[in-house]
């Protein structure tokens, strides 16, 4: 039996355990013990999602192992705590996420270790808060917070740049979401609570639903990042450090998506159906546009930033097009699969553009550069990265097989459904990916040696073996036999669905 307070052992445990490793490893003095007592902070964290997994009920859309306490009972503000098949995922995922950081960074990093370590265990408890919240307030607190370690681990490992970086990152996040706030608060006026699931039952006019979409498009459009909301990521990608970067890809892109899931689609489905083309129009610019920025990247960071966003085009459409499928099928299932081949792919981006990122850090390490043209035939040194770099660029262009393929069909097929030109735009991902993917493969791995300094590098050994190893994992087993993911995700998605349609005004359809 699982202790009632088992979600807020996932937030405190990685935070607490933040607090001890700054206390053991002040100024470097203990490095290895810093590393240690990280390792086993994260471990235990992701160790205590195994029996969340084993006791979820996956066959009902209702919250789970809730937690309910007064915070501040003036304001009705509740420290309000609970997980359905989606947030599951993500803090699985997130768990996972964490200790890949710490394993990634065992000797590539060797200043400030406590405090690197440190700053990547908060930020997963603090995102793992954000992914488990049921009071707005508090999910607030937690989204905004989680950029705090972001903003000074890119401020103080970044590259040349990262002072730039960091506060780009804060300002474009930051502005964002305060409309988000604004939009609690103005709801919490209409209805007195700041709970969430009250937030999908109140009585809007159309007016004030504009504005609360808008106030959300503005939130997570730019956490994704969709299109236009873009360019601050790749200068923040190019300058984070290798655990920043995995973090962002993995796991800080994805609050954004996931707010419009929790958030945005079922409080304001209306103007989400009114707009729906205007939505569907950014995701496949991101997908296509963005597809193209990639192949002419001459820093490796940034092209794998720019698939980044075009891979979340991917996730975006397969949720903004759910109107659009039941108006064609007038079947929620058919909307279902679509918003199902969304989560998913926001799992399977996780795994291979994380890889990539470590990939590419492991060659900075080595020969410190980031410039595609730098580097040819690396695969003659350095084999054993070359083997796992060509699994994950494969995952990245989507082939059968890989997790990268099958939220990507799901999402396509659900589109043919939906408007066949619009299935036709989006299945240009599955002719760029492969572009901008293997022709970077090429340059940097493949051809002959014509930098001799190339030869002087080791292959990656031991710790760094691990992470990649621990990463194909899934990337295999998921894209073998993806149901276990969607098995979770599956009564979730379905109430998504029909919630969101239940709220749409009589005769939409």
């Amino acid at each position: 039996m699982l202790p009632h307070w088992i979600l807020s052992l996932l937030i405190w445990l990685p935070i607490v355990g933040g607090l001890v490793v700054l206390a053991t490893g002040q100024n470097d003095e203990r490095p290895e013990a810093a590393r240690w007592v990280a390792l086993v902070f994260a471990l235990l964290t992701l160790v205590l999602c195994v029996p969340l997994l084993l006791m979820f009920n996956a066959d009902t859309w209702h919250f789970q192992f809730v937690e309910n306490y007064s915070w501040i009972p003036s304001l009705d503000i509740h420290y309000a705590l609970g997980i359905d098949g989606i947030s599951l995922l993500f803090i699985v995922l997130n768990c996972f996420t964490t200790l890949i950081v710490i394993l990634a960074a065992w000797r590539s990093v060797n200043t400030k270790i406590a405090q690197y370590m440190a700053i990547f265990l908060v930020a997963g408890g603090i995102m793992n808060g954000a992914f488990a919240s049921l009071d707005s307030i508090l999910f607030y607190v937690f989204f905004e917070a989680s950029l705090i370690p972001m903003y000074l681990g890119i401020g103080i490992w970044g590259g040349k740049k990262k002072a730039y970086a960091a506060m780009k990152m804060f300002l474009y996040t930051f502005l964002g979401s305060i409309f988000m706030l604004v939009a609690f608060i103005y709801m919490y006026t209409k209805g007195g609570s700041f709970d969430i699931a009250s937030f999908q039952n109140l009585h809007l006019t159309a007016t004030e639903q504009d504005w609360i979409f808008l106030a959300f498009l503005a939130a997570f459009a730019v956490k994704i990042p969709m299109w236009p909301f873009h360019t601050w990521l790749p200068d923040v990608h190019t300058e984070a450090p290798i655990g920043g970067s995995v973090v962002l890809a993995a796991l800080m892109l994805k609050l954004g998506a996931y707010g419009f899931v929790r958030f945005s689609l079922p409080i304001v489905p209306g103007v989400h159906h009114a707009f729906d083309w205007l939505l569907i129009i950014l995701s496949l610019i991101a997908i296509v546009y963005v597809a193209f920025a990639s192949i002419v990247q001459k820093d490796m960071k940034r092209l794998v930033a720019y698939s980044s966003i075009s891979h979340m085009g991917i996730v975006t459409l397969g949720i903004f097009m759910v109107f659009m499928i039941v108006g064609q099928t007038h079947d929620a299932a058919d909307a279902m699969i679509s918003v199902q081949g969304s989560v998913f792919q926001m799992i399977a981006h996780a795994f291979s553009s994380g890889a990539l990122f470590l990939g590419v850090g492991y060659l900075h390490k080595r020969y410190g550069s980031l410039w595609i043209k730098d580097y040819q035939g690396v695969a003659h040194a350095m084999p054993v990265l070359a083997a796992f770099f060509m699994l994950f660029a494969m995952a990245n262009v989507g082939l059968p097989g890989t997790t990268g393929f099958v939220g990507e069909f799901l999402v396509i097929i659900s589109a043919f459904k939906a408007n066949i030109w619009v299935a036709l735009i989006a299945s240009f991902t599955l002719v760029l990916a492969p572009a901008y993917t293997l022709w970077f493969y090429k340059r940097v791995l493949f051809g002959e040696v014509k930098n001799q300094a190339i030869m002087k590098q080791k292959d990656i050994t031991g710790m760094e073996i691990l992470v990649m190893v621990l990463l194909a994992i899934p990337v295999i087993i998921f894209g073998v036999y993806p149901e276990p993911i969607l098995h979770l995700a599956h009564a979730t998605t379905m109430h998504f669905v029909d919630h969101t349609m239940l709220r749409l005004p009589v005769g939409s359809y």
